[in-house]
């Protein structure tokens, strides 16, 4: 669909991801339809909390989710897949206290990491080293973070829940925290909003069957939604060697990339990544060969 006509739908209320499903006869969301859904809900989120209703609601889940990863752990690194604009990180950061000494997140849309990177400038927490990337490749070698959790992040990925699990499992170094639909602990009409949504299902035991260890899966409070319960899984793991601090590696090669002002480089795999607006953009289709990359000046 033309990108303009797109943006009309979302303004009248249509849900992209199932207008888009249509258009493209598709069983599941693709990273294309869930990019471009998202992208076009830039700024929905941190509009949301001119709500006094809706902060306080944020910060009790913020609060929440803080208060789990400190039962478990404390963390010097922590990352939020999916992290959106930004809303969730802020919170969790601010109520961990001790904060963290590396915090990052990415999104596989780069509006949202923009006004993630804007939200975050102006809000009292951690800063954040945030890049443009997908939940199937991540930009980071393994055991990078001590704990990776996610916030409705995985959910519009129904139907490629082991890949992303064994994906967010292998660059966590302690504890991966999954918040997402709870479909199995949720009512029939709810269960049915899901599967017309494309929702994952089944964290826990595509964990399980993965070999991973489950230690914990049950509804968690507060759901923002109650049409869209919130589980909350743990996963706990014991690695083999951790890395001092996140390394961020090429995407497609999982080798070091190294930051220069205009773009990252890796000089194992000769991959280039383009930063836009100083976003960096870390997609397997965003890099390029440049074997000459070092020979010559910005």
């Amino acid at each position: 669909m033309n990108p303009k006509a797109l943006k009309e739908a979302y303004d009248r209320g249509e849900n992209i991801t199932e207008l888009l499903r249509e258009a493209t006869d598709s069983q599941q969301n693709s990273e294309e339809i869930i990019e471009t859904a998202y992208d076009l809900q830039t700024g929905s989120y941190v509009r949301a909390l001119d709500s006094p209703d809706m902060f306080e609601h944020k910060q009790e889940y913020g609060a929440a989710i803080a208060a789990e990863i400190s039962k478990l752990t404390s963390p010097q690194s922590i990352l939020e897949p999916g992290v959106g604009e930004g809303t969730t990180l802020s919170l969790v950061t601010k109520a961990l206290g001790q904060t963290p000494l590396h915090v990052h997140g990415f999104d596989i849309s780069w509006s949202r990491i923009a006004a993630c990177r804007h939200w975050l400038s102006g809000q009292d927490c951690a800063k954040a080293w945030l890049s443009v990337a997908s939940i199937f490749s991540t930009p980071y070698l393994d055991n990078s973070f001590d704990v990776v959790y996610t916030s409705h992040a995985i959910e519009p990925n129904g139907g490629r829940e082991p890949a992303i699990l064994a994906e967010l499992y292998r660059i966590a170094s302690q504890y991966l925290i999954l918040l997402e639909p709870g479909y199995e602990l949720a009512g029939k009409e709810q269960r049915s909003r899901m599967e017309r949504l494309g929702y994952c299902r089944g964290l826990a035991e595509h964990a399980e069957k993965l070999g991973m260890e489950v230690v914990r899966h049950e509804l968690f409070e507060p759901t923002v939604n109650p049409q869209n319960p919130t589980a909350i899984t743990v996963i706990s793991k014991t690695p083999s060697s951790k890395t001092v601090a996140p390394t961020i590696a090429c995407p497609r090669y999982l080798t070091p990339l190294t930051e220069s002002a205009d773009s990252l480089y890796s000089a194992e795999s000769f991959r280039a990544y383009p930063k836009i607006k100083g976003v960096p953009c870390l997609r397997t289709e965003d890099g390029i060969i440049a074997s000459r990359f070092e020979e010559f000046e910005a």
